[in-house]
C-alpha cells in the first residue's frame, strides 16, 4: 500500500463523515421546522371553556362582569417578539380584580387584537381560575393574568387589544 492510497482512503473517510453530518443537521432542522409550525397551528381553532359557567345572557353574569374589573394598557401591559420561524408573540398581562362580594372559584377571560376596522385579527381564551398556581380569586383581591397570542403574520395590522370577562363562576 502506498501513501497515496492512505491519503485517498482518509479523504473519502471524511467525505462520507461530511456527508452524513450534513444529512442529519439537515433532518434536525427540517424536523424542528416541522415541530414549530404544528405546535403554533394546533391550538388556533381550540378555545377552552369554563365548565358550568355564567355567560353573557345570564342576569347574574351581568352584575357580575360590571363588577369584575380589566385593568389593561396596552401600552404598557402587551408585548411583542418576533421569533425564529417569523410570526409574532403578543404577550399580555392585565390585572383582574374582584369587586363582586364573593369568592370567583372560576374566570375566563378573551383577548382578542383587532385591527383599524375593529375587527378580530387573532383572539385567546384563557381560564384564569382555577389554575395550579390561583385556584380562586377572593372578594377585594387581585391577580395578574398571563395571556399569549400567537402566530401573527408581520403584515397583520394590530390597532387594539380588548380583554373581557366571558364566564365566571361563584364559590
Amino acid at each position: 500500500m502506498s501513501a497515496k492510497t492512505n491519503t485517498d482512503d482518509a479523504d473519502a473517510s471524511r467525505r462520507k463523515i461530511f456527508i452524513i453530518t450534513a444529512i442529519a443537521s439537515a433532518l434536525l432542522v427540517a424536523l424542528l421546522v416541522f415541530w414549530a409550525t404544528r405546535s403554533r397551528s394546533d391550538g388556533a381553532g381550540q378555545q377552552p371553556q369554563l365548565a358550568g359557567a355564567l355567560r353573557a345572557g345570564a342576569p347574574e353574569f351581568a352584575q357580575a362582569r360590571e363588577r369584575i374589573v380589566v385593568d389593561f394598557n396596552a401600552d404598557d401591559d402587551a408585548f411583542e417578539s418576533t421569533r425564529a420561524v417569523g410570526d409574532i408573540v403578543m404577550t399580555m398581562r392585565p390585572k383582574v380584580r374582584n369587586f363582586t362580594g364573593r369568592t370567583l372559584s372560576g374566570l375566563e377571560l378573551q383577548a382578542t387584537v383587532v385591527d383599524l376596522d375593529n375587527n378580530p385579527v387573532r383572539q385567546r381564551t384563557v381560564i384564569a381560575v382555577p389554575t395550579d398556581r390561583q385556584p380562586e380569586l377572593e372578594q377585594n383581591k387581585v391577580m395578574e393574568v398571563p395571556i399569549m397570542i400567537e402566530g401573527f403574520k408581520k403584515d397583520d395590522v394590530r390597532a387594539n387589544i380588548r380583554i373581557e370577562v366571558t364566564g365566571v363562576k361563584f364559590k
